[in-house]
């Protein structure tokens, strides 16, 4: 019997199995919509989004945002660079925020001098910083975001005036009077590092909004390739740029409330009565001078200040090829001593395109500043301290002032002035003398011998700087068709700065010379650093079985810098003046008119000078490595400068790391995430020395009214300046030996580096022997100087699990400086005097001399009794000689902290984080001015012979003294240590995402934040604050204590 089989019928049936099958699959499938982030809220666009088990994923948008179809149940994972991974089941609405991968630091592409590298290819010791948008304080220029964040970089600001300056210090400082200063690279420009008028910090130019990234190098082997002007280290800064996709916008907005700290703890108005009466008694003239207020001049200067920082940014692109980002930003920064304020306007634009198949990158860059700043009159702050607190800011009120007599000559007292004498100066009580100007409305004027009022000095002055600034870049580089390993790079680079300083001071203005006559007038300076820079780079990979790459740069540089300065002062005399002579116009040109000079011009000034520089420059560098492992590094540059008549020097450098985690001995440590070996040798160099012709004769030109000084004379006088034609460069000579080190997979990772700098032929403005040049100072090359340092920096993960993620970082840095030779100013071994800091004429503070660290506090050894109690005029005699001369002076500590340490907290919790940043100085000494200049608490000092008062402090009137011999000034009795720890700033904010969230739109996310900043200093230092740059505390601005609160929105 034939059999049948039967197809038909299975085959439909498998047909209709899977048919059904198919059905419920895609029944189950549901449409997964996510957004992705990071942990500061920003969108991650590009991250891979991929479902397990499933073919195929998506990629997150320009929004980070990604759709796809997923199995209801399935499991998602997101990867993007630099990020850990997430992994997690789908749902319908999902949002991912990526915390930092362990392993991200070493994968990071880090900015060096010409050119970019990997962190775990590093050969030189370079730090690289992102900032830190959740943790900071008060942020008004770039170098407020490096603070005690970066080992070996020490930043210090000169108070707390509005926008001013903060100086840099990268390892110490390298020079004794040539700039200390590290050279700035703001993408791809080398900054000129002398400022304008109006703008003191060379950043304030850019939003700090605006930066993507810090780069600190710091050895030799990392700044030789910029060769002169690398010895004091490099800060590269490279800002935001464009992206390709769709539109976002941000804001960034901040309010800031500002106060003072604490003040100068002086006597009130009844504790000064009681001493002066204890000093001179009730019916002397002293206490007749007393007035019957209760005034505290302190809180009269100072007030609550209010600031406000808005920025807004606006990137995307155009097309396919031209990603653009755009930001402005406004700055308004009250100050808390009255009149002062900084008010900037910042505007930046980045156009990034990529040309010819990706082969061609261009990276324009245009940022532009306008900054209004008032200055306030910083002696107010001293004046405040020393005023007598028993008089009326507004009136006088003793019997000495009011009481109105006739002598038996005929003479009236001053009480019949005193009305017309308020009115002179606006109403502002003044220490009064009798006034020699010819003018009956004004037989008494200021007694330049007392205290000025300090709100006259702050009101009746007008200080007022408008600077702008534009720095600009144009980079492109070709990676040229079919010969993809070798890359041409071009940047041209501008720097241009302008700012003026108007000033007026209105005849009421408390001051020796421009009472009465009041002075009015301007400095400018124009200022232009025009760069270019080329470079050829040649990459090769042998593909061999030692890996071994190579790569070659040749580059040529050409800066040149160029700036005017200006300046036109005058005064005016009274419109009651009675004096006759020639007219003169405000340039002190005589008009051929004259007469009465009432109303004419008084005293003009002009000064007017231009200047110039050059820097050419060849520079190469090579790399060599060999199986990932093995890393030799070698730079040269030959730097060209017009500042010397040796106008070339050659500078270079050798580096070799050692991946020793990757050796076969370490490689099957898990625990063990990297460990590198880093050794450094180079050359770097110094032409900085603030004169652009030291080694060229030149000549000042005298003109006008006393030009023949100090003989008598009219016209125009030539006198020679000093030159020093074997002035030549100084070099600094680096090894550094380096470890970076990392743990559990980068959880725990650090670096420990060791370096020796060595200085030779410093530069330095020093007092010159007599009768051997032309004036008493001239730019030398003196001697050699040496600092030695130990620097650590960890980073600690310490929490990454279930929402929480906190992480710590700690830096510190030990550096010793020591001066080795000063043949060249000081040949019989003699101090050489820091002409800088000065407690008057010829009182120098600190000095140099070999074996001592720079500008070391040069005082007499203080005597004391059994109980501690410094003796008055009574010094040792350290050389037993029997007198006290300075020849028993010494060294005795340093301004410069040996130590210095930052730690910084982020913690954070869902949508939550709170941070902190605390930062010390260890070792760092200060002399107090404040306290030197209330010692003296005899009769004579309280009320002077011209008929003044001054106050004092509880703690002066306590010692007693009544001295102001030399040596009681310039005693070790006023050198303090000043060591601190200091909380900068604390921070709690509160992160959201999808806020106002549509069908059609995915919401604003942002974060809403309140910051404490300069909360708290810990200091047996008993001054206003022991953070001061040079070492001499003398009544500075003072630092406020500051509340911010902030709003970031990204649309």
């Amino acid at each position: 019997m034939k059999q049948v089989i039967i197809t038909m019928p299975r085959r439909a049936f498998t047909l209709l199995c899977g048919m059904a099958l198919s059905a419920t699959v895609l029944a189950q499938q549901i449409v997964v919509k996510g957004h992705v982030a990071d942990a500061t809220g920003e969108p991650i666009t590009g991250a891979t989004v991929r479902v397990q088990g499933q073919h195929g994923g998506a990629v997150t948008d320009v929004d980070g945002n990604f759709t796809l179809n997923a199995n209801s149940g399935a499991t998602v994972t997101i990867d993007y660079i630099g990020y850990a991974s997430y992994k997690g089941t789908v749902t319908p609405n999902m949002s991912v925020i990526l915390k930092e991968g362990n392993e991200k630091s070493l994968n990071e592409v880090v900015v060096i001098g010409y050119g970019v590298a990997k962190k775990s290819d590093l050969t030189g010791s370079v730090a690289a910083l992102k900032p830190d948008s959740k943790n900071k304080g008060v942020v008004v220029n770039p170098q407020d975001m490096l603070a005690g964040k970066v080992a070996g970089v020490n930043i210090t600001s000169e108070g707390g005036t509005p926008g001013g300056k903060s100086n840099i210090r990268i390892r110490g400082g390298s020079s004794l009077n040539a700039s200390n200063d590290p050279l700035i690279v703001i993408d791809n420009v080398p900054i000129d590092n002398t400022g304008v008028k109006g703008v003191a910090n060379i950043l304030s130019t850019i939003n700090p909004q605006d930066i993507e990234s810090f780069n600190v190098l710091k050895d030799a082997s990392a700044t030789a390739i910029y060769g002169s002007r690398g010895s004091n280290g490099v800060i590269i800064i490279t800002t935001k740029k464009g992206h390709k996709g769709g539109v976002k916008v941000s804001y960034n907005g901040s309010m800031t409330v500002s106060m003072k700290k604490n003040t100068v703890d002086v006597l009130d108005g009844d504790g000064f009565r009681a001493l002066v009466k204890d000093k001179w008694g009730e019916n002397s003239t002293a206490y007749s001078a007393l007035g019957t207020a209760n005034t505290n001049w302190q809180d009269l200067i100072y007030r609550t200040a209010l600031s406000q920082d808005h920025g807004v940014t606006v990137s995307g692109a155009v097309g396919n090829t031209l990603p653009y980002r755009v930001s402005v930003g406004y700055t308004d920064q009250q100050g808390i001593l009255k009149t002062s304020d900084f008010k900037r306007v910042t505007a930046s634009l980045n156009l990034s395109p990529s040309l010819l198949d990706n082969h061609l990158n261009i990276n324009l860059n245009a940022k532009g500043m306008y900054a209004h700043s008032r200055f306030a009159e910083g002696g107010a702050v001293g004046a405040a301290v020393n005023m007598d607190p028993t008089q009326s800011p507004y009136a006088y009120t003793s019997r000495f002032h009011t009481v109105k007599t006739i002598d038996a000559q005929g003479n009236k007292s001053f009480g019949y002035y005193a009305d017309q004498t308020l009115k002179n100066f606006n109403g502002y009580f003044t220490w009064p003398k009798a006034g020699n100007y010819s003018d009956t409305n004004w037989p008494y004027t200021y007694n330049e011998l007392a205290t000025a009022n300090p709100l006259a000095l702050l009101n009746e002055k007008k200080d007022i700087a408008n600077s702008r600034e534009f720095i600009g870049s144009a980079d492109f580089d070709y990676k040229v068709h079919g010969f993809e390993d070798l890359r041409l790079h071009a940047t041209l680079g501008a720097d241009i700065a302008k700012g003026k300083q108007t000033t007026n001071l209105t005849p009421a203005y408390q001051s020796n010379v421009d009472s009465y006559y009041g002075k009015h007038g301007y400095e400018s300076i124009l200022k232009r650093n025009l760069s270019l820079s080329t470079y050829a780079q040649y990459y090769h990979d042998f593909n061999d079985a030692a890996k071994n790459h190579f790569d070659i740069m040749l580059g040529y540089e050409y800066q040149h810098f160029w700036n005017s300065k200006n300046n036109n002062y005058w005064g005016f005399y009274g419109a009651n003046n009675t004096k006759t002579g020639a007219y003169v116009d405000n340039l002190g040109n005589p008009t051929g008119a004259s007469g009465n000079l009432s109303g004419q011009y008084y005293s003009p000034s002009i000064y007017a000078t231009k200047s110039e520089n050059f820097l050419v420059s060849f520079f190469g560098r090579a790399n060599w490595n060999i199986m990932e492992r093995y890393y030799l590094t070698a730079t040269v540059r030959d730097d060209g400068s017009s500042r010397f008549k040796d106008h070339w020097a050659i500078f270079p450098s050798l580096a070799f790391a050692w991946r020793v985690k990757d050796e076969n001995a370490f490689k099957n440590m898990k625990w063990l995430s990297d460990l590198k070996l880093r050794l450094g040798w180079g050359k770097t160099g110094q032409q900085d020395v603030n004169n652009d012709y030291a080694w060229i004769p030149t000549y000042t030109r005298n003109t006008g009214t006393g030009a023949f000084y100090p003989a008598d004379g009219d016209g125009i006088l030539y006198r020679p300046d000093n030159y020093t034609p074997k002035l030549k460069w100084e070099t600094t000579t680096t090894y550094n030996i380096g470890l970076d080190w990392g743990i559990n997979n980068q959880r725990l990772s650090g670096t420990l580096d060791w370096y020796y700098r060595k200085t030779s032929d410093l530069l330095n403005y020093a007092p010159t022997e007599a009768l051997s040049a032309f004036r008493n100072q001239a730019w030398q090359n003196i001697g050699s100087m040496k600092n030695t340092g130990l620097e650590a920096a960890v980073s600690w993960k310490v929490i990454q699990s279930r929402g929480w993620y906190w992480t710590l970082d700690y830096n510190f840095t030990f550096n010793h400086n020591e001066i080795t030779d000063l043949n060249g100013a000081s040949n019989n071994g003699n101090p050489v005097a820091n002409t800088i800091v000065s407690l008057g004429l010829d009182k120098y503070l600190e000095y140099n001399q070999v074996g001592h660290p720079m500008n070391s506090f040069w005082v007499f050894q203080q005597a004391y009794d059994r109980n501690g109690r410094a003796i008055e005029n009574a010094v040792v005699d350290r050389n037993g000689d029997g007198q006290i001369t300075n020849a028993d002076r010494y060294f005795y500590k340093s301004p410069a902290p040996p130590v210095t340490m930052g730690l910084a907290s982020r913690l954070e919790h869902n949508n939550w984080d709170f941070g902190f940043a605390l930062r010390a100085n260890l070792g760092n000494y200060v002399f107090d001015g404040v306290g030197l200049g209330f010692r003296n608490v005899s009769p004579n000092a309280l009320f002077s012979s011209t008929n003044a008062l001054t106050n004092k402090t509880a703690k002066a009137v306590a010692e007693g003294w009544q001295t102001d011999d030399l040596s009681a000034q310039l005693s070790d009795k006023w050198v303090h240590n000043a060591s601190f720890l200091k909380l900068d700033n604390i921070t709690v904010g509160y992160s959201f995402d999808k806020l106002f969230k549509n069908a059609t739109w995915n919401g604003i996310g942002g974060r809403l934040y309140a910051t404490a900043s300069n909360v708290l200093t810990i200091s047996k230092y008993k001054g206003l604050d022991p953070e001061i740059f040079n070492g001499y505390d003398n009544n500075i601005y003072p630092r406020p204590f500051s509340v911010i609160v902030g709003l970031n929105l990204n649309f």
